[in-house]
């Protein structure tokens, strides 16, 4: 698995890192194969922020947490990113999902390049822009994608017909797809 540190308003001491390192490691008896993960850590305002961006079989996972102390912070998002395997293993099961199956999907995600913060912009100014890879899947895997990163929405070509889709999550519960008008 390759690990890159994004670090921003700090020093990670190797003793550190290494720890980290050997941790993130064993996220591969959960689910293999773990392509690459990506370990964002800041410090703001006496805390430090921890997100962790995982390419689990082509599938972004996400934790982010934080704590005063940089150890807690990193352990508190690891157990999200677990928690987010084992839901994912577990949904793959659930639908009969073979590991040939399993083997064939691949949506090829490269990882998300973090976006230069501008900070807080003039009100309808655009203040982050995130790139991501545009691929073909069905609307359910759309929603278990959306749903592993913790978004309300997420934008994707469908494979049935080709077009960009939107699926997102609705108030009253259960999702949404939102299709362009022929």
């Amino acid at each position: 698995m390759d690990i890159r540190y994004v670090l921003k308003n700090l020093e990670l001491p190797d003793v550190v890192r290494d720890v980290m390192e050997k941790k993130l490691g064993k996220l591969e008896k959960f689910f293999d194969p773990i392509l690459d993960t990506q370990v964002e850590v800041q410090h703001r305002r006496g805390m430090f922020v921890v997100e962790i961006t995982s390419n689990v079989n082509g599938i972004i996972m996400r934790g982010e947490d934080y704590a005063p102390d940089i150890r807690k912070a990193f352990e508190k998002s690891l157990k999200n990113i677990e928690r987010q395997i084992k839901r994912h293993k577990d949904a793959l099961k659930d639908h009969s999902r073979t590991k040939e199956a399993l083997a064939e999907i691949s949506f090829d995600i490269e990882s998300i390049l973090p976006a230069e913060d501008e900070g807080a912009g003039e009100k309808g100014t655009i203040v982050k822009v995130k790139r991501f890879p545009f691929r073909l899947m069905s609307a359910e895997e759309a929603t278990m994608q959306m749903d592993l990163l913790g978004h309300s929405f997420f934008v994707f070509r469908n494979a049935d017909s080709g077009e960009t889709n939107v699926v997102y999550r609705r108030h009253e519960g259960g999702y949404g797809l939102l299709q362009p008008d022929k």
